[in-house]
């Protein structure tokens, strides 16, 4: 069964699910049993036993229990803000200010964040969603709008303007031909990677013009009657931004260290989560200055936005799980074995953007999709003479689309739990802006095909 046909039956059973019972933990869940009962032939008391120990696999990482234990504590700094009257603060500065006086700047302020935070992108995400939520509420726009302009700019951007974890990724998978200059070829995959750049552009078109299409239209008082808050009293705003930009720049320090002086090559787990823990911190520093809560109170904030984390937090475990799952089970190897077969010129890139976003869509992984096909899509450059860049390039724009329409994408999962917004309708609302990215990406490759 593995690197065979029947390896893509649980991503498709996990996505058949997800999108029947619009329950992401069940599915994940099934596809992870299903993939670990394959790997043992059916055996169940192998299976489930490997399930088992799988998922608990996860946690062998390191870097998986950062990226895990900083979206709890997100969850408490979020609440902890909201409960204390900081972000209701923070609001009305910004009017104050009047740089947020409408609903397109309101639409804007996470465009920009998302686009201007290029380092890590579940620090992106966080930052954006985090600062915006409340402002979005304000102005009557749904949630589901925000999780769409956080997706749609932080994880294209992170692959467009490489000075980050994504970019020391592609650089190592490079390193391993003899290229005179890999750090250029990366470069030059910018100017190729056409899906990252419509996903953006359609982003800023949205949040300038307000006009939406698809799900996303009749997305408002559905999520706004839901996200309704009860905090009245309002704290200063410093109270909010100082830990934020306390998060912000203790990430690019700890970006700086362990990068041994290259942001690029930090590790952005670790330098989000202890950048986090910092901002926590001082959050509670500052609000017992303050005297806006007691300590018991602030402790029960706390345990309570970790709570309400919780559930997001297990479908992101269950992603991860997936993902290993996945890759014992050979599906990625089985799918970049279909492209292995002589097509026109023309259509290498298009094919190579297709496998990548099935390989993301359906493992909701882009760095597993990155680490496979990569290596195909290089000696096919080589041998055919089209760019390198070219393909790479079309490889990395698939894997993003991959992401964005899955519904069992981790960084799908990241966006939501930053804009607080349901999983489902995220998704949902999502698809019909990743589709369109999609074919006209598909089209332009084409295109350029047929001028070489």
């Amino acid at each position: 069964m593995q690197d065979s046909v029947f390896s893509l039956l649980p991503p498709l059973v996990a996505i058949v699910i997800a999108i029947w019972r619009k329950n992401a933990l069940f599915a994940l869940l099934s596809g992870v049993a299903l993939c670990y009962l394959m790997t043992v032939n059916g055996n169940p008391i192998e299976g489930l036993t490997a399930t088992v120990f799988g998922i608990g696999g996860v946690f062998s990482s390191l870097g998986n229990v950062y990226i895990v234990s900083f979206s709890l504590l997100i969850g408490a700094l979020v609440t902890l803000m909201n409960q204390s009257g900081a972000v209701n603060g923070f609001i009305n500065h910004l009017a104050s200010l009047n740089l947020v006086k409408n609903s397109r700047q309101a639409s804007i302020l996470p465009t920009v964040i998302g686009t201007s935070i290029f380092t890590d992108t579940n620090l992106s995400m966080f930052t954006a969603g985090m600062a915006s939520q409340k402002l979005f509420d304000h102005h009557g726009i749904s949630r589901a709008r925000l999780a769409y302009l956080v997706d749609s700019t932080c994880a294209p951007i992170s692959i467009l303007f490489l000075v980050n974890g994504w970019g020391a990724y592609v650089l190592g998978l490079l390193d391993g031909y003899s290229f005179d200059d890999p750090v250029g070829i990366l470069i030059g995959t910018i100017g190729y990677n056409f899906y990252a750049i419509i996903a953006v552009a359609l982003a800023y078109y949205t949040a300038f013009s307000g006009k939406v299409f698809g799900p996303l239209k009749y997305a408002e008082s559905v999520i706004e009657d839901k996200q309704k808050t009860t905090v009245d009293h309002i704290a200063p705003a410093y109270i909010m931004w100082l830990p934020m930009l306390t998060l912000l720049i203790g990430t690019f320090i700890l970006l700086w260290f362990t990068g041994d002086g290259d942001i690029r090559r930090g590790s952005g787990s670790f330098s989000v989560f202890w950048s986090v823990v910092t901002a926590l911190v001082f959050l509670v520093i500052l609000i017992m200055h303050r005297k806006l809560m007691s300590l018991a109170v602030i402790f029960k904030t706390i345990l309570t936005g970790i709570k309400y984390m919780s559930p997001a937090v297990a479908i992101l475990v269950l992603s991860f799980a997936f993902g290993d799952a996945i890759k014992a089970l050979g599906t990625g190897v089985y799918v970049s074995q279909l492209i292995n077969v002589e097509v026109p010129l023309y259509l290498m890139a298009p094919i190579l953007f297709v496998a990548a976003a099935i390989m993301a869509f359906a493992t909701g992984t882009s760095w597993g999709t990155f680490a496979i096909l990569i290596p195909i899509a290089v000696p096919i450059a080589q041998q055919s003479g089209l760019p390198i860049e070219f393909l790479v390039a079309a490889v990395l724009g698939g894997g993003i689309f991959g992401d964005h329409a899955s519904p069992i994408s981790d960084t799908t999962v990241v966006a939501s739990i930053a804009s607080g917004c349901d999983h489902f309708e995220h998704v949902k609302t999502q698809l019909p802006y990743a589709l369109f990215g999609g074919v006209l990406t598909l089209i332009i490759y084409i295109l350029i095909g047929l001028s070489f």
